[in-house]
């Protein structure tokens, strides 16, 4: 049985011109371009603007990379707990870990505010593309094409912001075939009011991610504030108390982070054979580091629990996508494709520059990762000392000339995040940085300049760990202090981790100027003249974008499927629970909470817990509402199952799912094992 069908919903298969569509739950789409034809032939369904209108309105987006969703007229926001991880842990204290113990706010003065987290919630889409493009003039050298599109995109922001004081924000979309200016609300008092404790949050740890059956309560409750009262939310989700059932057509509304579907061949290629492979290296070291320092004690695990699990799960994810990519049948599925749009466009000039672009950066990429992704440099402390140091140069320019981070519409979002009053705990700082300066060096070897300048004759711990120590830029004062001086001023400083980012930052700027010009600008036009070929094939029929981290709908089937030689059931059960729990239950990560062993007869065994459907998401929808055809909460997405990560480069509803939390299992919880009966009621239930 073949396991990639398709690598994008409209497959184009042109025999004697004839574009065909593939009938799947393929597409994370626009909310400006819904799939209103494919949802109409298939299902039935007519989405009407009022209802696409609430949804948009009623989802969020969070600055941790994850989604949510308003559930209730007083501000009551539902995300995952790993989402709310960052915040738990840095709310937490050394007498009193919230990750440990969970949390529940019985009234609005418990509440505690977050100290960096931004919400976004999408207002309004525009189209600028004709406008970015007619401001980049054909025949332009890349440079400069480069610098025009810089500006012209920050004129538009700036314009955007000036006239609705909204966030701001031109999206690429088909990597340069299209450009939408979206415009949030900001929240930005966001208190937290409810989580679970991380044994049951995340129940079976690594050995559970990505697989299914599953009984994780990867849930999270926060409250959003403006002027010091919660906020009255004109669009938010009614929950759905039965739940949804077998067959039963859902709709996904989140924030995916990237795919690759849209890809050509040579950057596909290129992934598989260079990108992943360094980057699960990089995820390795970082993880088993990270695995040591947490062995010593349980503070260093408590410290260094969120950063562990965003490092494992992006190792196994990585994992799963480079065995796709490993697939032949993958590959030569995405070969046939690209030969029929060559054959098609009777050219093969863009995708030639693509491939151009692609081996561009193969004689420089890992100076750009290790450098300007900072990889090399992995911590919070030398983040601050960059953004600071970067920041005394890019303010005194015009606003179109700067680096992106640092334009005028993203200074507030930039300084929330410089300026934060989260604790820095220099144990886990020290041993980020030193791992991070390690692989730097087998990455680049010791003779290096910049293996030399970065540790200054030290080896990478014993710098580390000098740096940490000496640098005052955990003090928020003296971080606000420095971010007002100017470029002059700042070279004269004596800390240590500002010394550094000014030693590196100017190979580490070559590498983002010189990526710019040879790989970002050709790769964009390359991909514009692909992207609007495709669109010419497809006529009436759109074809989803890759993901870009912005609000996308998607759809799907609440539906089973076979694996091992086993028919799933969609769903699992508390009765699930605790026959695995019976199982393995006397070790990690199988131990449940105690409140949980003491209220096992509180929820009924049949209570559905975890749940699965076809709908097509990826990372970065962690934490997404999950809604009926009447826009009602049926759960909350949390993962993919292990079919599910090539989904990064294909679709496929074979074996591939993405698991939610069942809405009822949250009821119950709230209701029975909790005592959060208020939330409940606050819900309509």
């Amino acid at each position: 049985m073949r396991r990639f069908p398709t690598l994008v919903t409209m497959i184009w298969a042109i025999l004697g011109g004839v574009f065909t569509m593939v009938q799947a739950d393929e597409g994370m789409w626009l909310f400006n371009q819904p799939p209103t034809e494919l949802l109409k032939a298939k299902y039935g369904v007519e989405l009407s603007k009022d209802w696409l209108g609430h949804l948009q309105n009623a989802s969020i987006r969070f600055n941790n990379g994850g989604s949510g969703s308003f559930i209730s007229s007083k501000g009551l926001v539902l995300t995952n707990h790993h989402i709310g991880a960052d915040a738990l842990e840095k709310l937490s204290t050394k007498d009193r870990n919230l990750l440990k113990a969970g949390f529940l706010a019985r009234n609005p003065a418990a509440e505690m505010v977050c100290p960096d987290l931004e919400l976004n919630v999408l207002v309004s889409i525009e189209d600028v593309t004709q406008r970015v493009e007619s401001a980049v003039k054909p025949n332009l050298a890349a440079v400069e094409a480069a610098a025009a599109r810089r500006a012209i995109l920050a004129e538009i922001e700036a314009e955007s912001k000036k006239a609705t004081g909204l966030r701001s924000d031109v999206v690429t979309l088909h990597h340069g075939g299209l450009y939408h200016l979206y415009r949030y609300h900001r929240f930005t008092d966001v208190r937290l009011v409810f989580a679970p404790e991380a044994a049951i949050a995340g129940y079976g740890g690594d050995v559970d991610n990505f697989e299914f059956p599953r009984y994780d309560l990867d849930f999270c409750l926060f409250r959003v504030y403006v002027e010091g009262k919660p906020h009255t939310p004109e669009h938010f989700l009614k929950v759905a108390p039965l739940g949804a059932a077998s067959g039963e057509l859902v709709f996904v509304s989140g924030h995916p982070g990237a795919t690759q579907r849209l890809e050509t061949l040579a950057k596909l290629r290129y992934r598989r054979d260079c990108l992943i492979p360094y980057s699960l290296a990089r995820l390795r070291t970082m993880e088993a580091a990270l695995l040591q320092y947490s062995a010593t004690g349980p503070e260093p695990a408590a410290r260094s629990a969120t950063l562990l699990h965003s490092y494992a799960n992006a190792r196994k994810a990585l994992s799963g996508q480079l065995q796709g990519l490993l697939n032949a049948e993958l590959l030569a599925t995405k070969a046939q494709q690209e030969a029929n749009l060559v054959a098609h466009a009777k050219i093969q000039t863009p995708w030639q520059q693509a491939a151009q672009a692609v081996e561009a950066f193969r004689s420089f990429d890992r100076s750009y990762f290790l450098l300007e992704l900072a990889h090399g440099t992995d911590s919070e402390l030398f983040t601050i000392a960059r953004h600071v140091v970067r920041l005394a140069t890019e303010k005194g320019k015009p606003n179109g000339t700067r680096l992106r981070e640092y334009r005028d519409s993203n200074r507030e979002s930039l300084e929330l995040s410089l300026f934060s009053p989260a604790p820095i705990h220099k144990g886990l700082e020290t041993i980020r940085l030193g791992t991070a300066l390690s692989f730097l060096a087998e990455q680049l070897g010791g003779e290096h300049p910049v293996v030399g300048m970065a540790l200054d004759g030290e080896s990478p711990m014993v710098r580390a760990a000098g740096l940490v120590e000496k640098t005052r830029l955990a003090e928020v004062s003296f971080r606000k202090t420095l971010a007002g001086q100017s470029a002059e001023s700042l070279a004269a400083s004596d800390d240590p981790m500002i010394r550094l980012a000014l030693a590196l930052d100017k190979t580490t700027r070559e590498n983002r100027i010189r990526y710019e010009a040879e790989v970002e600008e050709p790769e964009r036009q390359a991909n514009g003249a692909i992207s609007r070929l495709r669109f010419q094939l497809a006529g009436a029929n759109p074809v989803a974008p890759d993901a870009t981290f912005t609000l996308r709908l998607a759809f799907g089937t609440v539906k089973g499927y076979e694996a091992e030689g086993k028919t799933l059931s969609p769903w699992t059960t508390m009765a699930g629970l605790w026959d695995r729990h019976a199982l393995l239950g006397t070790r990690e990560p199988f131990l449940l909470p105690q409140r949980w062993l003491d209220g096992k007869a509180n929820i009924p065994l049949e209570t559905p817990f975890n749940i699965v459907s076809t709908a097509d998401t990826i990372g970065g929808n962690s934490g997404s509402p999950v809604v009926n055809r009447k826009g009602e909460l049926i759960g909350v997405n949390f993962d993919r199952n292990r079919f599910g990560l090539v989904r990064n480069f294909v679709y496929t509803d074979l074996q591939a799912r993405h698991i939610m939390v069942d809405i009822r299992i949250i009821l119950a919880t709230l209701q029975s094992l909790y005592g959060a009966e208020f939330l409940v009621k606050e819900l309509g239930n």
